[in-house]
């Protein structure tokens, strides 16, 4: 062991790992309405080949929560045969964006976009997966889920299979939120694990008339891509989801690298390397028809804090991952799928940034207002939309933010003298009107000179309107003189 110092931590923490990932790659698939054991796939895929490459030494990559909507609408437009192409024509796109040193460009997103984002999609998760947790099928959109509700409480109250499957999920729920808390427990079995083997035993126990994960084998759930499902990535709307992949997997990811390298002190994430290795993982995974993937914080947070010092332990937790999924696929087959859907709901309420909206609100106004925006847009419209509108609500508000100009206006007693005004700021036309109010209520009678030194930009909108209001107030037998 002498030659491998850390191999030790390295195993233990891949464990750790390993068994927070199971629960979470087979809940985040059949979320996704596609089989359990896609989700396995790409968890192995993130970790025995992600996980060798270089970029972030400690975070680890598989099937994320935050893509599953976006997955499932996919699945459900263009079919499971096509999602393949989606997810391979994605990695391709990352590996592009990578090799073009793209990656450190996603640190310039803004935060409120990605938590808002982040929000949405635990929205739409949630409402969603309480659909499952009675063993019920959902409507569909975010919004028909919302909607659905009523409808699902009254066939909830009055079904006692539903009220079972209920029970079994809200049991996951309680366990999911009260597990950690017990140290001792927490330490040796990870939550999400302990949460699914106690729905399963009280199922078993109980005999219990719920559904369970429907299982196909390992190698049958494997579809590749046909010519067919690759010749569809040329209309429009598949090239739009193939983009929404890319870029939301991307910033997943690297936000979630800059959250890991907050929690060691080891080597720091490489950006555009990172994304490349995102890449290539998801390369592989369309080849195989997997999931899309994406670095996942809760599985990174517990390899750092099980004490992981190098990249192994999150090759071996693939390693774990291809074990079980080949040797002991009818496990899952036990699963109630109502405990899958707790996990996802307790993931989905954590994707929700609760405590952090009071204080942004307070100090940041319309940072929480681009947040609650994005987060509406996309349970309203759909993912890609949303975020698109996220992205223009930021820059808009920061085209205002930053375009401050300031009149200093001078009227001396003498009337002789002109009316000195001296612009300051960032004249854009955002400020326009504020410019003209104040340019039209100087003294009509008196000449003035306009100083438009002290800007430092000055858009053509603007410069058009001051050489016009002159040319106006010339036209009034008074003198303007315009400083540049």
């Amino acid at each position: 062991m002498k030659r491998f110092p850390s191999f030790r931590a390295d195993f233990t923490a891949s464990l750790v790992v390993f068994l927070v990932a199971v629960p979470l790659c087979v809940g985040v698939a059949v979320a996704s309405g596609v089989p359990a054991e896609l989700g396995l796939v790409t968890g192995v895929v993130g970790g025995l080949l992600t996980g060798l490459l270089p970029g972030s030494s400690l975070q680890v990559s598989g099937p994320a929560a935050g893509l599953t909507v976006l997955v499932f609408e996919a699945v459900k437009e263009y079919g499971l045969g096509t999602l393949g192409a989606l997810v391979l024509a994605a990695g391709v796109l990352q590996l592009a964006m990578g090799a073009l040193k793209l990656g450190r460009w996603f640190r310039a997103i803004s935060v409120a976009v990605v938590q808002g984002m982040l929000a949405g999609i635990g929205l739409v998760l949630i409402a969603g997966q309480l659909y499952a947790l009675t063993d019920a099928k959902a409507p569909g959109s975010g919004l028909a889920n919302i909607g659905g509700m009523p409808d699902l409480f009254s066939a909830t109250v009055g079904s006692e299979k539903a009220l079972a499957a209920l029970a079994i999920g809200a049991g996951t729920i309680a366990v999911l939120v009260l597990w950690p808390r017990w140290r001792p427990a927490a330490r040796i079995l990870p939550a999400p694990l302990a949460a699914v083997a106690l729905a399963t035993t009280t199922v078993w126990a109980l005999d219990m008339p719920v559904a369970r994960v429907q299982v196909s084998g390992l190698l049958d759930a494997i579809q590749p891509p046909g010519l067919d499902d690759l010749g569809r990535l040329g209309s429009i709307g598949v090239l739009g989801t193939v983009l929404a992949f890319a870029l939301i997997a991307s910033a997943e990811s690297l936000f979630s690298a800059a959250a890991v390298d907050r929690l060691h002190n080891g080597p720091k994430t490489d950006y555009d390397k990172e994304l490349m290795a995102q890449g290539a993982g998801n390369a592989v995974c369309g080849v195989l028809g997997a999931l899309p993937m994406t670095a996942v914080i809760v599985r990174s947070a517990a390899n750092v804090q099980a004490g992981a010092k190098t990249k192994a332990s999150r090759v071996m937790h693939g390693a774990w991952l291809l074990v079980f999924a080949a040797a002991f696929p009818a496990a899952l087959g036990v699963v109630p799928v109502a405990a899958l859907a707790g996990v996802l709901v307790h993931a989905g309420c954590k994707l929700i940034p609760v405590r952090e909206l009071r204080p942004l609100w307070r100090d940041h106004r319309g940072e929480a207002v681009v947040l609650l925006v994005t987060a509406i847009a996309i349970v309203t419209v759909n993912m890609f939309e949303g975020v698109l509108i996220g992205l223009l609500m930021a820059v808009a508000k920061t085209a205002w933010e930053t375009s401050h100009v300031h009149l200093e206006i001078q009227t001396p007693e003498d009337t002789a003298e002109p009316v000195l005004v001296r612009a300051v700021g960032n004249a854009t036309f955002l400020r326009l009107p504020k410019i003209l109010d104040q340019l039209e209520a100087l003294p009509a009678d008196r000449d003035v000179e306009l100083d438009i030194s002290g800007l430092r930009h000055l858009d053509h909108a603007c410069g058009a309107a001051l050489t016009n209001w002159a040319e106006q107030h010339r036209r009034s037998t008074r003198e303007v003189e315009l400083v540049s």
